[in-house]
């Protein structure tokens, strides 16, 4: 299996191409999690992968609860589903309380500080409120609990950590919080080894062909931990050596469905941002434009091939293409297809399309 093949049968197993996800919350409990610290961004990942989706439909999800936005895995920000979300949390929670103890000693916040945090962030959302981080934050000030400098932050992600609070939608263009009990249905909270089998399941069968150290990478799991998951699902996977390493990927991906393509993918994209190596896509010359695939970038045939920016007003949406070499005719035309999309998607009409 080449870098292409590799590239390429990516686009598929992460719905990219042969989309065939329902709606947001179906995209998100197939792939696990999706990273959302751009929650601009964010939105258009996942309508880049759900036919005729656009970002009225992917707010009125969040806004309904169908998807969450709270902290998991390495950790950062990720869209979760309601059905997902406390296993994910009890399985992340350990590695992020870890990773949090050096900078809660710094900041003179201890457990019994973070016991009275949590006391007053459940009282001021019971009953149905959702606040804003600025709301929560006099409520805790209040309480007598220092809310300068990161100190919210964190007292905020421990309290999403334990399952206390999740994303409660927007006010405006401010998020909010609400208590995970009231805006989400219970569920079945899996054991540990069911959950990491479960993750491995979920991230092999949507972003494959990929390492056992790759997906220990994007999950937070120990090597150890990771390779257990792995042999959870070792029958439901095919593999391929590459380089002296197995990449594992779903069963049916076939490279002869493969067709030349050009995409707009956002800032911080499962398809760069899911893996360790990201050699397979991303060629040693395009690292540094593209912050190692992490800023928006334009792909052509898998491969990330420049970056992109966007200009709007209230009628039109204008995009800025900088690819790092000339494009052929057939992938100006296919970028002019991609550009379609993401106006559709902002429900905009396509204003100037500059290639830079």
């Amino acid at each position: 299996m080449t870098s292409r093949q590799i590239a390429q049968l990516r686009l598929e197993s992460q719905q990219i191409i042969h989309a065939e996800a329902r709606g947001p919350e179906d995209l998100v409990r197939r792939m696990g999690c999706v990273q959302a610290q751009d929650f601009a961004g964010a939105k258009w990942a996942l309508a880049e992968r759900i036919p005729g989706a656009t970002e009225a439909d992917m707010d009125r999800a969040f806004q309904e609860g169908a998807i969450l936005r709270t902290h998991v895995l390495r950790p950062t920000w990720h869209f979760v589903s309601p059905k997902d979300i406390r296993w994910l949390l009890k399985l992340s929670a350990p590695k992020i309380k870890a990773l949090s103890k050096g900078l809660h000693r710094k900041l003179d916040i201890d457990e019994a500080v973070l016991r009275r945090s949590k006391t007053a962030i459940g009282k001021a959302l019971a009953g149905g409120q959702r606040l804003t981080r600025t709301e929560l934050s006099a409520h805790l000030r209040k309480a007598r609990i220092n809310t300068d400098d990161i100190r919210l932050g964190f007292h905020l992600m421990d309290a999403e950590v334990d399952g206390l609070i999740c994303s409660g939608g927007r006010e405006g263009k401010q998020f909010t919080y609400a208590l995970l009990e009231e805006r989400v249905a219970q569920a079945p909270v899996l054991d540990k080894d069911a959950a990491i089998g479960e993750l491995a399941a979920r991230y092999f069968t949507s972003r494959g062909p990929a390492t056992v150290y790759d997906f220990a990478w994007w999950s937070g799991l120990t090597i150890s931990q990771a390779q257990r998951g792995l042999e959870m699902n070792r029958r439901k996977l095919d593999h391929a050596i590459v380089r002296g390493q197995a990449y594992w990927f779903p069963l049916g991906l076939d490279a002869a469905r493969i067709r030349p393509s050009v995409y707009l993918l956002p800032a911080f994209d499962e398809y760069t941002v899911a893996y360790r190596d990201r050699a397979d896509i991303l060629a040693p010359e395009a690292m540094a434009p593209t912050s190692y695939g992490l800023k928006p970038v334009l792909l052509v045939n898998g491969r990330v091939a420049g970056t992109w920016k966007r200009t709007e007003d209230k009628k039109q949406v204008g995009l800025e293409v900088h690819p790092l070499e000339a494009l052929g005719k057939a992938a100006r035309q296919l970028l002019d297809a991609a550009a379609g999309r993401y106006a559709r998607f902002a429900q905009k009409e396509l204003g100037a399309l500059a290639v830079m």
